[in-house]
């Protein structure tokens, strides 16, 4: 899936729980062209073994993540959109 990076700021947690629960790729654009990406924690984790040196592509099967690394168990909520109050008056931060 594509989104514009203006869309995406407007999304973000709910992008962010896509990508958690189901998987799926988010690519960032701006103008059409491809900034940045969302992957789950797991196509991350295959990304730095890549990267490290630490998988050899050519090996045929499943590819097994690294065993020096615990498993994670998936997350509840990744993040939850709560929308501000009224302004406040300055000096009053939250």
């Amino acid at each position: 899936m594509e989104k514009p990076v203006t869309e995406a700021r407007k999304e973000f947690a709910d992008l962010v729980n896509r990508v958690a629960y189901t998987g799926e790729r988010v690519a960032l654009t701006r103008r059409g062209k491809i900034m940045a990406a969302l992957v789950s924690a797991e196509d991350l984790e295959l990304l730095e073994s890549l990267r490290a040196g630490r998988l050899d592509l050519t090996q045929a099967g499943q590819v097994a993540p690294p065993a020096d690394r615990p498993q994670h168990s998936p997350l509840r909520i990744a993040a939850e959109y709560r929308p501000g109050g009224p302004p406040r008056p300055p000096g009053f931060g939250r």
